[in-house]
């Protein structure tokens, strides 16, 4: 079956895009570094490559705190602050700081490429 010029082209563009890195780092230390689909939630990312200690329990509805992550300070600027909703959640969280956010919060973006995220001891 022969795809039309449309096809190809999609998919042309589609095989040029670099989809951005993102590095989470647990509590002990390991790495897991994953690539983000663009326009996707970092919750998703962890969650379709398994990383350990993203629980999601509400599936990205910011209505739990499992997907509770710190971001480096370095990239706080470019992830953005946290919603009043997302503050709330974080009222159920263990050891919040003020890098805390809920990956189900974070949009990917082609800015995102190289973030680097620590992960909690354990998620609540």
């Amino acid at each position: 079956m022969r795809c039309s010029i449309r096809e190809r082209t999609v998919r042309k563009v589609e095989a040029e895009v670099t989809l951005p890195k993102i590095i989470f780092i647990e509590a002990n230390g390991a790495e897991h570094p994953v690539e983000a689909d663009l326009g996707r939630t970092v919750m998703e990312a962890a969650l379709k490559h398994a990383v350990p200690g993203i629980d999601a329990d509400c599936g990205g509805s910011c209505s739990c705190a499992t997907c509770h992550v710190y971001v480096d300070d370095a990239w706080v600027p470019r992830v953005g602050g946290r919603n009043d909703m997302e503050g709330m959640m974080l009222e159920f969280a263990e050891a919040v700081e003020p890098s805390s956010r809920l990956s189900c919060q974070i949009q990917v973006t082609p800015d995102l490429d190289g973030l680097m995220l620590r992960l909690p001891l354990a998620q609540r």
